[in-house]
Protein backbone atom coordinates (compact mmCIF):
# COMPACT_ATOMS: atom_id res chain seq x y z
CA UNK A 1 0.00 0.00 0.00
CA UNK A 2 1.44 3.37 -1.04
CA UNK A 3 1.44 6.64 0.86
CA UNK A 4 -1.13 7.95 -1.61
CA UNK A 5 -3.40 5.00 -0.85
CA UNK A 6 -2.95 5.59 2.87
CA UNK A 7 -3.94 9.24 2.43
CA UNK A 8 -7.05 8.23 0.48
CA UNK A 9 -7.99 5.72 3.18
CA UNK A 10 -7.80 8.35 5.93
CA UNK A 11 -9.60 10.90 3.76
CA UNK A 12 -12.50 8.44 3.31
CA UNK A 13 -12.71 7.66 7.00
CA UNK A 14 -11.94 11.12 8.42
CA UNK A 15 -15.51 12.11 9.32
CA UNK A 16 -16.22 8.74 10.93
CA UNK A 17 -12.91 8.95 12.78
CA UNK A 18 -13.76 12.42 14.04
CA UNK A 19 -17.09 11.27 15.46
CA UNK A 20 -15.67 8.24 17.28
CA UNK A 21 -15.15 8.38 21.07
CA UNK A 22 -11.77 8.02 22.77
CA UNK A 23 -11.55 4.38 23.84
CA UNK A 24 -9.82 5.07 27.17
CA UNK A 25 -10.52 8.64 28.22
CA UNK A 26 -8.59 8.30 31.48
CA UNK A 27 -5.47 7.13 29.65
CA UNK A 28 -5.81 9.94 27.13
CA UNK A 29 -6.08 12.51 29.91
CA UNK A 30 -2.97 11.09 31.57
CA UNK A 31 -1.05 11.28 28.30
CA UNK A 32 -2.12 14.88 27.79
CA UNK A 33 -1.12 15.87 31.32
CA UNK A 34 2.26 14.12 31.04
CA UNK A 35 3.00 15.76 27.71
CA UNK A 36 1.80 19.20 28.78
CA UNK A 37 4.21 19.05 31.72
CA UNK A 38 7.12 18.44 29.31
CA UNK A 39 6.38 21.39 27.05
CA UNK A 40 7.98 24.77 27.74
CA UNK A 41 6.83 28.24 26.65
CA UNK A 42 9.83 28.58 24.28
CA UNK A 43 9.29 25.24 22.54
CA UNK A 44 8.68 24.88 18.82
CA UNK A 45 6.50 21.78 18.50
CA UNK A 46 5.81 19.55 15.52
CA UNK A 47 3.05 16.97 15.81
CA UNK A 48 3.03 14.17 13.23
CA UNK A 49 -0.12 12.20 12.48
CA UNK A 50 -2.33 14.73 14.28
CA UNK A 51 -5.59 13.34 12.89
CA UNK A 52 -8.43 15.79 13.41
CA UNK A 53 -6.39 17.96 15.78
CA UNK A 54 -7.91 17.10 19.15
CA UNK A 55 -4.55 16.71 20.90
CA UNK A 56 -3.02 19.77 19.24
CA UNK A 57 -5.91 21.96 20.35
CA UNK A 58 -5.34 20.85 23.94
CA UNK A 59 -1.55 21.24 24.00
CA UNK A 60 -0.71 24.19 21.77
CA UNK A 61 -1.67 27.00 24.12
CA UNK A 62 1.48 26.97 26.22
CA UNK A 63 4.26 26.88 23.60
CA UNK A 64 6.05 29.25 21.22
CA UNK A 65 4.69 27.54 18.09
CA UNK A 66 2.82 24.34 17.32
CA UNK A 67 2.57 22.86 13.82
CA UNK A 68 0.27 19.84 13.60
CA UNK A 69 0.45 17.69 10.47
CA UNK A 70 -1.25 14.67 8.98
CA UNK A 71 -0.98 12.72 5.74
CA UNK A 72 -4.73 13.17 5.19
CA UNK A 73 -6.07 16.43 3.82
CA UNK A 74 -9.49 15.30 5.04
CA UNK A 75 -8.26 15.06 8.61
CA UNK A 76 -6.61 18.47 8.36
CA UNK A 77 -9.82 19.99 6.99
CA UNK A 78 -11.67 18.85 10.11
CA UNK A 79 -8.83 20.07 12.35
CA UNK A 80 -9.00 23.52 10.75
CA UNK A 81 -12.77 23.60 11.27
CA UNK A 82 -12.19 22.95 14.96
CA UNK A 83 -9.51 25.63 15.12
CA UNK A 84 -11.79 28.17 13.44
CA UNK A 85 -14.49 27.43 16.00
CA UNK A 86 -12.09 27.60 18.95
CA UNK A 87 -8.94 29.57 17.97
CA UNK A 88 -5.65 28.75 19.68
CA UNK A 89 -2.78 31.24 19.18
CA UNK A 90 0.39 29.87 17.59
CA UNK A 91 -1.32 26.66 16.37
CA UNK A 92 -1.41 25.81 12.67
CA UNK A 93 -2.30 22.70 10.69
CA UNK A 94 -0.81 21.32 7.48
CA UNK A 95 -1.30 18.24 5.34
CA UNK A 96 2.24 16.80 5.31
CA UNK A 97 4.47 13.92 6.37
CA UNK A 98 7.75 14.09 8.28
CA UNK A 99 9.67 13.41 5.08
CA UNK A 100 8.38 16.60 3.44
CA UNK A 101 10.28 18.86 5.85
CA UNK A 102 13.80 20.03 5.11
CA UNK A 103 15.88 19.73 8.29
CA UNK A 104 17.88 22.78 7.21
CA UNK A 105 14.74 24.93 7.29
CA UNK A 106 12.70 23.34 10.08
CA UNK A 107 14.19 22.85 13.53
CA UNK A 108 11.85 21.84 16.33
CA UNK A 109 12.39 21.41 20.05
CA UNK A 110 9.76 18.68 20.43
CA UNK A 111 8.26 16.22 17.95
CA UNK A 112 5.06 14.47 19.01
CA UNK A 113 3.74 11.31 17.39
CA UNK A 114 0.65 9.74 18.95
CA UNK A 115 -0.82 6.66 17.26
CA UNK A 116 1.63 7.39 14.45
CA UNK A 117 4.82 5.34 14.26
CA UNK A 118 3.04 2.05 13.54
CA UNK A 119 1.58 3.67 10.40
CA UNK A 120 4.81 4.80 8.71
CA UNK A 121 6.17 2.72 5.84
CA UNK A 122 9.86 2.89 6.77
CA UNK A 123 10.21 3.21 10.54
CA UNK A 124 14.03 3.57 10.68
CA UNK A 125 14.01 6.25 7.94
CA UNK A 126 11.18 8.19 9.59
CA UNK A 127 12.95 8.11 12.94
CA UNK A 128 16.16 9.39 11.34
CA UNK A 129 14.18 12.20 9.72
CA UNK A 130 12.61 13.13 13.06
CA UNK A 131 16.09 13.14 14.60
CA UNK A 132 17.28 15.52 11.88
CA UNK A 133 14.31 17.84 12.39
CA UNK A 134 15.01 18.24 16.10
CA UNK A 135 17.25 20.91 17.56
CA UNK A 136 20.08 19.91 19.87
CA UNK A 137 18.76 18.03 22.90
CA UNK A 138 15.28 17.98 21.34
CA UNK A 139 12.73 15.37 22.39
CA UNK A 140 10.58 12.83 20.59
CA UNK A 141 7.41 11.97 22.51
CA UNK A 142 5.36 9.07 21.19
CA UNK A 143 2.61 6.66 22.14
CA UNK A 144 1.76 4.14 19.46
CA UNK A 145 0.25 0.64 19.24
CA UNK A 146 2.75 -2.20 19.31
CA UNK A 147 0.94 -4.80 17.25
CA UNK A 148 3.59 -7.37 18.05
CA UNK A 149 2.11 -7.52 21.56
CA UNK A 150 -1.52 -7.69 20.42
CA UNK A 151 -3.81 -10.56 19.44
CA UNK A 152 -2.11 -12.63 16.69
CA UNK A 153 -5.44 -12.93 14.88
CA UNK A 154 -5.40 -9.19 14.32
CA UNK A 155 -1.98 -9.39 12.71
CA UNK A 156 -3.20 -12.19 10.44
CA UNK A 157 -6.25 -10.20 9.36
CA UNK A 158 -4.35 -7.02 8.47
CA UNK A 159 -2.94 -8.10 5.08
CA UNK A 160 -6.41 -9.02 3.82
CA UNK A 161 -7.89 -5.79 5.17
CA UNK A 162 -5.19 -3.78 3.38
CA UNK A 163 -5.79 -5.67 0.14
CA UNK A 164 -9.50 -4.81 0.35
CA UNK A 165 -8.75 -1.17 1.11
CA UNK A 166 -10.15 -1.49 4.63
CA UNK A 167 -6.91 -0.65 6.46
CA UNK A 168 -3.81 1.47 5.88
CA UNK A 169 -0.24 0.20 5.97
CA UNK A 170 0.48 -0.97 9.52
CA UNK A 171 3.86 -1.97 10.93
CA UNK A 172 4.17 -4.81 13.42
CA UNK A 173 6.67 -4.53 16.28
CA UNK A 174 6.93 -5.00 20.03
CA UNK A 175 7.67 -2.25 22.53
CA UNK A 176 11.25 -3.52 22.85
CA UNK A 177 11.71 -3.45 19.09
CA UNK A 178 10.28 0.08 18.90
CA UNK A 179 12.64 1.31 21.60
CA UNK A 180 15.58 -0.34 19.84
CA UNK A 181 14.65 1.39 16.58
CA UNK A 182 14.38 4.76 18.32
CA UNK A 183 17.78 4.30 19.95
CA UNK A 184 19.33 3.21 16.64
CA UNK A 185 18.13 6.48 15.10
CA UNK A 186 20.23 8.47 17.59
CA UNK A 187 17.97 8.89 20.62
CA UNK A 188 18.30 8.03 24.30
CA UNK A 189 15.12 6.74 25.93
CA UNK A 190 14.34 8.88 28.99
CA UNK A 191 11.02 7.35 30.01
CA UNK A 192 8.82 4.39 29.13
CA UNK A 193 5.35 4.40 30.68
CA UNK A 194 1.99 2.69 30.32
CA UNK A 195 -1.02 4.96 30.64
CA UNK A 196 -3.97 2.60 30.10
CA UNK A 197 -6.56 2.56 32.87
CA UNK A 198 -7.69 -1.00 32.14
CA UNK A 199 -6.66 -4.14 30.31
CA UNK A 200 -3.33 -4.89 28.67
CA UNK A 201 -1.56 -1.71 27.58
CA UNK A 202 0.09 -2.20 24.19
CA UNK A 203 0.72 1.52 23.61
CA UNK A 204 3.88 2.51 25.50
CA UNK A 205 4.38 6.21 26.12
CA UNK A 206 8.00 7.00 25.32
CA UNK A 207 10.13 10.10 25.80
CA UNK A 208 13.36 10.00 23.80
CA UNK A 209 16.07 12.67 23.77
CA UNK A 210 18.23 13.48 20.74
CA UNK A 211 21.83 12.49 21.37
Amino acid sequence: MTLANDAKFWDRTSRKYASGPVADQQAYARTLDRTRALLRPQDRVLELGCGTGSTALRLAGGVRSYLATDISAGMIEIAEEKLAADPVPRLSFRAATAEEFDPADAQFDVVLGFNYLHLVHDLPATLRQIHALLAANGALVTKTPCLGEMNPLLRLALPLARTLGQAPHTGVFTAAQLQAAIEAAGFAIEASERHASRGKDTRPYLIARKR
